[in-house]
């Protein structure tokens, strides 16, 4: 099972960072997903980045995403 970190997405709109309607950013190690939703089905907790200024639902599982709706699915 991989740690997925999810945080808001502030920077949504501007380019490269995609639509105003991709809010949430999800981290799976170094890559970055930018998602309109996510479904935790697993355990999940908060924590805080190490800069102590950005705060992020982590949790771990296997990440499958759903392109048609944007939604970043996390399951056992």
């Amino acid at each position: 099972m991989n740690k997925y970190r999810i945080r808001f997405n502030k920077s949504r709109g501007q380019e490269g960072r995609g639509t105003v309607d991709h809010v949430w950013r999800v981290f799976e190690g170094d890559k970055e997903y930018l998602v309109k939703h996510f479904k935790l089905n697993v355990p999940s907790e908060s924590e805080v980045e190490q800069n102590g200024m950005d705060w992020n639902v982590v949790c771990y599982g296997v990440l499958t995403l759903d392109r048609d709706t944007s939604t970043a699915i996390i399951n056992n």
